[in-house]
């Protein structure tokens, strides 16, 4: 997995709470034990209309934000099935954090492990940056794993809580595989 140290990128609002998995990737692109494939999967439900078109309501279909890096949504994101997919899906079209008030357990436990940072910040926090983001098409933030700050796009800065250990494999590229192979010369 590709390391997470520092991310400044364009960021999509989405104002919706308990976005479940299911939404994130629904189950009909689940056919493949692949970890790629997944690009148009991506909220296909509510991005495209029902002749394959591109919904223009949605709002990684606009001006501004469609090629985001990060996402900015309400709480419990990801909540539902386990489906690693979902994830997958994230990466395949270039997202590399969310930033939410609360997540699905097991969601938040695959970003990690597939090198997605799941920020979590307070509501209110999460609330205000959604609003200058509607209003701003295109504005970035930075993410900084190393300080856990995250810099919305008027410079305000938001210091963020990381697990110690999800922090280590993220900032050094370590998926569970990589992290086995660390102790290869003993299993040997």
């Amino acid at each position: 997995m590709d390391a997470f140290t520092k991310l400044t990128g364009v960021v999509a609002p989405i104002d919706r709470v308990n976005i479940d998995t299911d939404q994130i990737i629904p189950a009909v692109y689940l056919k493949s034990i692949e970890r790629s494939g997944f690009q148009d999967a991506l909220f296909s439900s509510w991005r495209y209309n029902a002749d394959g078109s591109d919904n223009p309501d949605f709002i990684l279909n606009k001006e501004g934000y469609r090629n985001a890096n990060v996402l900015v949504a309400g709480a419990n994101f990801g909540c539902g099935s386990s489906r690693e997919a979902a994830v997958f899906a994230l990466d395949a079209n270039d997202i590399r954090a969310v930033v939410a008030p609360s997540y699905g357990d097991i969601f938040f436990n695959n970003c990690s492990k597939d090198g997605i940072l799941p920020v979590v910040l307070d509501e209110a926090v999460v609330d205000g940056l959604r609003a200058k983001l509607y209003a701003e098409p295109g504005a970035q933030l930075t993410i900084d794993l190393e300080t856990q700050i995250l810099s919305g796009p008027d410079g305000t800065q938001h210091p963020f809580e990381v697990d110690p250990f999800r922090k280590h494999c993220l900032l050094n590229g370590l998926d569970d595989i990589q992290l086995t192979l660390e102790h290869e010369a003993e299993m040997e």
